[in-house]
């Protein structure tokens, strides 16, 4: 897995980016809300990267902030919201903006970004502020989408599907523990269940 990349920005096109990172150049997708605080070509930066390996591509993501990148990451485990969508919905609203849209359900609000229909909105509005209210997050998000999207993450890179995941994630009853132990726990469920 790339978690970062420190390199020249050697290409800006949104919204791709081509990144050299001591002589190999890395082919970055970013959202709006990093380009705008993006340095000339030229200059150094350092990105937040996802990796999404598919059949017939690796697209890797990169983000100004991990913040910015955890609530990719939290948007994409929302039925029927890809990398692309996610990365739309982040270049065409702020975290705080659309924090208060799934406050207030204001779908309407999330209709008029590109790519999102009524349906969508609506499942963005019930996923997340359920991700938002178990975290118990401010307007911030950071602390929505840490330690069990870290875990769960993780379980998926171990192999398992991301429903089984987030089952497996479902059965630790305690909040409050970091990714490593929600992880550990999880597994330890997992086997008890096997046996």
């Amino acid at each position: 897995m790339i978690g970062f990349l420190r390199g020249l920005i050697l290409r800006k096109q949104p919204p791709h980016l081509l990144i050299d990172v001591h002589g190999v150049g890395y082919e970055v997708e970013a959202p709006m809300s990093t380009f705008y605080n993006l340095p000339d070509a030229g200059a150094e930066v350092t990105l937040y990267t996802h990796l999404v390996v598919r059949e017939d591509a690796q697209v890797l993501f990169g983000f100004g902030s991990e913040a910015e990148r955890r609530f990719f990451r939290s948007l994409i485990r929302v039925n029927g919201v890809g990398p692309k969508l996610a990365l739309t919905i982040l270049s065409g609203i702020s975290v705080d903006g659309f924090v208060r849209c799934v406050r207030e359900n204001d779908t309407a609000a999330l209709t008029r970004l590109p790519g999102i229909g009524k349906k969508t909105a609506e499942r963005l509005v019930v996923e997340m502020r359920d991700r938002l209210d178990e975290a118990g997050a401010s307007a911030a998000v950071d602390a929505a989408v840490q330690p069990r999207d870290e875990a769960l993450s993780a379980l998926v890179s171990l192999g398992y599907k991301p429903l089984e995941a987030s089952h497996m994630l479902g059965a630790v009853k305690d909040t409050g523990l970091s990714s490593e132990e929600l992880i550990r726990r999880a597994l330890q469920g997992a086997l008890r269940a096997g046996q």
